[in-house]
């Protein structure tokens, strides 16, 4: 029966169970005294929906505390092993998959190279490194060997999430498609083409997502940006992108920032476009510019290698003359990442930008202030005075941890309920569950 607003019994159950769920997820332990006000249910609600989750394996015990003059109180949180999600990583060098308990701890990973015989070889990057087949093909064969290696069952996954690169959309009649253009994927059916090749049951749901978004995602509930109601957290790669989560955006919209045009009649980009912010602050462009300037980056090594080696170069030990031509690049660097976050600072106003992603994480410390300084006197003066910029803390599985929040989303949403068998994909409520993501 449905109420006046729309909403039935059904529907206010799964919304008390979601409640319950969260407020023990993130701030648990928890006693049912707690959680009353804490969720704005009556001591009733609590205790039927406690009973439900706990009946159901997803809430236990979890020892007592004294109360002001009365009997100890129990408190109770998620069972870590009542659910599991698999969180997958389309890189630039690398797909890395990883299966996590419901409580996001890492339960095994692998990970597959996308090789070259050098980071300047083989170019476009997309070519044979990007081929549908071969990346659906690492996926599939990384989540069944992270499922033997737990010795987890299929059917005990809430589902499976990817960070890819590009835009994704949703078709009914095909599910999650990606549209890469710096990767050559032109409309790629990725959900229908997994759901194809994985053996997994059909109540296991597949969610995919731009890599930069579930970047910010993870870094919003688990890491650096948690608290904020405004904040940018960009991806920096091989190419660069962004996710930005604020009151006036859809939180956690994934930004193709990279193409920005920083300059007219510029580089070209990987896209084709010419003067894009990816063809100078991105690290594949970083390498290529150094070698155009006369550097002499390390044959037949990946990007990852081939950075690291620029850096030493750039900034030796204390005594050794460094590279000035590795030094001029990334300090120029500096300034076209710096003025291109000024850009996100004047149009929303953030109060934080994180940086992440390999290369931003390789750069670091070393290469913030720079950054920081460039964006502020590019910025306008009242925004770039409220808004700090550091790096995310959850490190380089920071993609895959946000892919995996995809399926957690989802069982939130649900009420704590597995989903039901859709060949086209989860239901759109997930999306929801994500913008009411962690409290602040």
């Amino acid at each position: 029966m449905a109420g006046r607003n729309g909403r039935t019994v059904r529907d206010l159950r799964r919304g008390n169970r979601t409640a319950v769920l969260q407020r023990l997820y993130f701030d648990g332990p928890m006693s049912r005294y707690e959680l009353g006000p804490a969720t704005g249910l009556s001591s009733g609600s609590i205790s039927n929906v406690v009973a439900e989750l706990v009946a159901d394996g997803l809430v236990e015990e979890a020892g007592s505390v004294d109360s002001d003059g009365g009997r100890p109180r129990t408190l109770l949180r998620v069972v870590p092993g009542s659910g599991h999600m698999i969180g997958v990583d389309v890189g630039e060098t690398r797909v890395r998959i990883e299966l996590f308990d419901l409580t996001l701890t890492e339960l095994a990973r692998t990970e597959r190279p996308l090789q070259r015989q050098g980071y300047e070889a083989d170019r476009p990057l997309r070519g044979r490194e990007y081929d549908v087949d071969v990346i659906v093909g690492h996926i599939r064969d990384g989540i069944a060997e992270v499922l033997a290696e737990a010795d987890i069952a299929p059917g005990q996954l809430l589902g499976v999430g990817i960070g890819v690169p590009g835009i994704v959309a949703r078709t009914p009649e095909r599910g999650a498609v990606v549209h890469g253009q710096t990767i050559g994927w032109d409309a790629v059916p990725l959900e229908s083409l997994l759901r194809s090749a994985c053996e997994l049951p059909d109540t296991v749901p597949y969610f995919a997502d731009n890599g930069a978004r579930t970047l910010g995602q993870a870094e919003m509930w688990f890491g650096a940006g948690r608290g904020a109601r405004n904040a940018v957290v960009v991806l920096f790669g091989s190419g660069v992108g962004a996710s930005l989560v604020t009151e006036d955006v859809e939180n956690g919209r994934s930004v193709e920032w990279g193409h920005l045009t920083v300059r007219v009649r510029g580089r070209r980009c990987r896209c084709g476009a010419l003067g894009c912010l990816e063809a100078y602050a991105g690290a594949e462009a970083l390498l290529d510019r150094w070698r155009e300037e006369g550097g002499r980056p390390p044959e037949g090594t990946d990007e990852e290698t081939a950075l690291t080696a620029m850096l030493a170069a750039a900034y030796p030990p204390e005594g050794t003359e460094p590279d000035r031509i590795a030094l001029a690049v990334l300090e120029e660097t500096a300034e076209y990442l710096g003025a291109g976050l000024s850009d996100l600072i004047n149009l929303f106003q953030p109060e934080r930008i994180l940086i992440g992603g390999w290369a931003g994480l390789q750069l670091g410390s070393r290469f913030l202030p720079a950054v920081r300084r460039y964006a502020s006197s590019y910025a306008l003066r009242y925004p770039a005075q409220h808004v700090t910029v550091d790096l995310g803390r959850l490190g380089p599985d920071a993609v895959t941890v946000g892919a995996a929040i995809l399926p957690l989303a989802d069982f939130f949403a649900r009420g704590g309920r597995r989903a039901e068998p859709a060949p086209t994909g989860p239901s759109p409520a997930w999306r929801t569950a994500l913008e009411e993501r962690a409290p602040h």
